[in-house]
């Protein structure tokens, strides 16, 4: 039998997002964006919840195009608000644009948001083994430190918990437990 992460277990969707996705190292500015959105998303609400969305999310928001969110309206979102079947909490509508022109601005400053997020384990994959999941945390050193200094340059619902959960989905850290068949498989 296959040895998941516990939280992965619930149902397909969350298995699926566990095997191909989290803990993945990412360096696509695109897909980071899109995690950070869906992240936000989650804030008091199930990851579960928010993965059932994703697809509306990619059709609201034009599959996360960073320079299209940037120059969404509150007309836009007024409108994504009420055509899609995205989570209807304004202000996280609003974060989309906001923490998209953050990015724009990281982007000139570092060339990609990727090398700026990376800058804060020096490129590399912090890797935890932890022998369950009891012990991940919910916000690490590094996703205090990152946390404030996204909030410094603009950005919205990027808390450290958020952030760690940020930093978790594009594969900065690797929290899949022990017996996690993503640890004893080619997976990871």
């Amino acid at each position: 039998m296959e040895t998941r992460c516990l939280w992965a277990q619930s149902n397909a969707l969350m298995q699926a997002y566990h095997d191909d996705e989290w803990c993945k190292p990412s360096r696509d500015d695109r897909y980071i964006f899109e995690m950070l959105t869906l992240e936000g998303a989650q804030a008091g609400l199930s990851w579960n919840i928010v993965l059932s969305k994703r697809q509306a999310y990619l059709e609201a928001f034009r599959n996360f195009d960073i320079v299209y969110c940037a120059q969404l309206t509150d007309e836009n979102l007024v409108s994504i608000k009420e055509n899609y079947g995205v989570i209807k909490h304004g202000a996280k509508l609003a974060s989309v644009r906001s923490n998209a022109l953050a990015v724009l601005n990281i982007q000139k400053e570092c060339g990609s948001f990727a090398d700026f997020l990376w800058s804060f384990t020096s490129g590399e994959t912090i890797d935890n083994k932890w022998p369950s999941d009891a012990q991940i945390p919910a916000q690490s050193p590094v996703s205090v430190q990152l946390s404030k200094e996204l909030k410094k340059r603009g950005f919205k619902f990027v808390g450290p918990v958020t952030t760690y959960s940020f930093i978790q989905a594009i594969g900065m850290v690797n929290d899949h437990v022990e017996s996690c068949i993503c640890r004893t498989s080619s997976t990871i």
